[in-house]
């Protein structure tokens, strides 16, 4: 497994709406990522298709040379002038991709490459099988999974390290390779881990915030953690306020009976 403190940081929200473009205030985000990595975030996950390239490029100039920090990254997908997601899956595209984002973040190997796969639906085993390739060239250290279920499959392909999917208190459907992945000590990364574009809402949520002291989203990260140990969490945001609560989240103990409500939002 990654050996990896549990709460690092999404970089996603970095850029301008719609996960497009440069930053309101460019200073700004290199400001968050700074102190990220002074209050002990040790892992940063990212994509060459946030911007395109804008997150990438400010973390280079705010972090390069990443002594002590890990870097994950994913492809499958590339940006369009008109704001779209286009899937890029194709061995070529696969290959640039990769080639993009070393030359953005200015290293000679990517730490862990994450493949986004959409579903059940979308062949596996050509991309997860270039990716493979460009891990046995030393251009990637390791590789993991994202919005799949399909970790046996890939498994039968490369080594994985990590399984990225949607998982949060509100929306479980992925319990299955939750547990999965703690069998197997892989490192399960939930993204939208606090709702993503849909902020959690909850009454439950809001009371065991308040016998805390916490913020409910303190509370719904600190679930996350009691939740599996191989859970790492990368929640995102563009404040120093915000960023400084998400991690303190680490701290936040909750007890038999806290867990025993809270699992009832779900």
């Amino acid at each position: 497994m990654l050996n990896l403190n549990r709460v690092g940081y999404g970089a996603m929200q970095l850029t301008g709406p719609g996960v497009y473009g440069e930053p309101a205030d460019r200073e700004n985000a290199k400001r968050v990522l700074r102190r990220a990595v002074e209050l002990g975030v040790d892992h940063i996950d990212t994509s060459d298709f946030y911007g395109p390239h804008v997150v990438n490029e400010l973390i280079r100039e705010a972090l390069h040379p990443y002594d002590g920090l890990t870097i994950v990254t994913k492809v499958g997908y590339r940006r369009t002038p008109d704001k779209s997601w286009v899937p890029a899956r194709t061995p070529d595209e696969l290959r640039e991709a990769v080639h993009d984002n070393l030359r953005n973040l200015k290293v000679d190997r990517l730490d862990v490459v994450n493949l986004r796969v959409d579903g059940s639906h979308v062949p596996l085993e050509e991309p997860f099988t270039a990716l493979a390739e460009l891990r046995e060239q030393g251009l990637i250290r390791d590789l993991g999974i994202s919005n799949t279920t399909r970790l046996d499959e890939a498994e039968r392909i490369a080594p994985v390290v990590c399984v990225q999917n949607h998982y949060n208190i509100a929306h479980r459907v992925d319990e299955a390779t939750l547990r999965e992945t703690a069998a197997r000590d892989i490192a399960y990364v939930p993204f939208f881990p606090l709702g993503g574009f849909t902020p959690l809402q909850n009454e439950v949520l809001d009371e065991v915030a308040r016998e805390h002291g916490a913020t409910p989203r303190q509370v719904a990260l600190a679930w996350l953690l009691h939740r599996s140990p191989t859970v790492l969490l990368i929640p995102g945001t563009s404040s120093e306020r915000h960023l400084e609560e998400n991690l303190a989240s680490a701290r936040l103990r909750l007890s038999e009976q806290d867990l025993t409500r809270l699992d009832t939002i779900g």
